[in-house]
């Protein structure tokens, strides 16, 4: 039995246009490519066919991940999550301690996470350490650098 996966719809989406692109141009490239290398002869020296064997490999495992996750995804709806602590699909802004500037994050799950774009996963120690939290309160995180401390300033 796999875990749940954490999406939002905008993350739903984007791993069903992955996967569609996987079954329906990916898919059937490989397997044109394969073919033709068959054709080729002597499978045992053929550098195409095991190089499209080996991607081959990799696209199916990828298929059945996808639809592993989309079969136990958890929608994380817009507006859906609790205001008063920090829960998946909180948008949080923390003011880190001896800064000045906030950031806002929103908590997803760890097959949407994109710290880049705003976006961190639950499972991520600054994820983890906001989990239930309140506004006003403080979070020590544990970064190769040291520890660093947050304040949460607003949960939307």
């Amino acid at each position: 039995m796999q875990a749940k996966v954490y999406l939002t719809p905008e993350g739903v989406e984007k791993l069903r246009q992955e996967l569609d692109r996987l079954i329906k141009v990916k898919r059937p490239e490989l397997a044109a490519r394969l073919r033709h290398a068959i054709q080729q002869g002597d499978l045992s020296e053929n550098a195409d066919y095991q190089t499209a064997k080996e991607e081959q490999g990799f696209v199916e495992g990828r298929i059945q991940e996808l639809q592993g996750m989309l079969l136990d995804a958890v929608i994380l709806e817009e507006g859906a999550a609790p205001t008063d602590e920090v829960g998946l699909g909180s948008r949080v802004t923390v003011v880190e301690e001896g800064e000045d500037y906030p950031e806002t994050f929103m908590i997803v799950g760890a097959a949407e996470a994109d710290p880049g774009n705003g976006k961190i996963s639950n499972e991520s120690p600054l994820g983890q350490s906001l989990l239930g939290r309140k506004v006003g309160q403080r979070v020590a995180v544990e970064a190769p650098g040291g520890e660093l401390v947050f304040r949460i300033t607003a949960i939307e």
